[in-house]
C-alpha cells in the first residue's frame, strides 16, 4: 500500500515538472545540481546561460540551505521566523530575479526539494516577499504574485510528505 502511494505521488510530481515551461525545467535542474553537488554545475551549465556568474552566485546563495533546514521555524510560534523569512527571500529573490521561474507553482516545486516538505507554509510569504523587492522589474513582479492562487495562499494545511522526484538535466549525445 505505501509503495502505491509512493509511486502515485511520484508520478503527480512528475506530471507537475511536465507542466512547467522548458526555461523553468531548465532552471529547477540546474539549481538542484548545484544544491546536491550533482557534478560540475560550471561545466554542464555555463553554456546554457552564458557565464558562470550566475552559477556562481547561486552555489554562494545556497551554501546558506543548510542552516535554513537546521533553524527551520515551527508554524505555532514566532520564534526565529524573521532570520528565516529573511534568508528565504533573499535567496528566492536572487533566483527570482533571474527571469527563469515564471510561477508559484515551480517556485514552490524548487524549493520544497532544496528545504524539504517543513518549508511549504511558508513558501507563500517568502515568494511574495521575493517577488515585490525593486530587484525584481515591475512586468514580471505583477505576473509572478498574480501566479499566486488564494488557494495557495490561505492553504490551512499542507502535504508533510516529502517529494520523491528530483528531476536531472540528461545529457544529450552527440551526433
Amino acid at each position: 500500500m505505501a509503495n502505491t502511494k509512493t509511486a502515485t505521488l511520484t508520478i503527480a510530481e512528475m506530471r507537475e515538472f511536465a507542466s512547467f515551461t522548458a526555461e523553468e525545467q531548465l532552471f529547477i535542474e540546474r539549481a538542484l545540481d548545484i544544491s546536491m553537488g550533482r557534478g560540475d554545475a560550471f561545466k554542464a551549465w555555463g553554456a546554457h546561460i552564458g557565464g558562470t556568474s550566475t552559477i556562481r552566485a547561486q552555489y554562494i546563495a545556497y551554501r546558506e540551505l543548510r542552516g535554513l533546514r537546521e533553524s527551520m521555524p515551527a508554524e505555532d510560534n514566532f520564534d526565529g521566523v524573521a532570520s528565516f523569512i529573511g534568508a528565504l527571500i533573499r535567496i528566492s529573490a536572487q533566483d527570482l530575479a533571474q527571469e527563469q521561474i515564471s510561477c508559484f507553482s515551480a517556485y514552490r516545486f524548487l524549493y520544497e526539494r532544496l528545504l524539504g516538505a517543513e518549508v511549504r507554509p511558508f513558501l507563500p510569504s517568502a515568494f511574495c516577499g521575493a517577488a515585490a523587492l525593486p530587484h525584481i522589474r515591475p512586468c514580471r513582479r505583477k505576473m509572478l504574485l498574480q501566479s499566486l492562487s488564494e488557494a495557495a495562499a490561505t492553504a490551512p494545511a499542507w502535504s508533510p510528505y516529502q517529494p520523491h522526484f528530483f528531476p536531472e538535466k540528461i545529457e544529450e549525445e552527440a551526433a
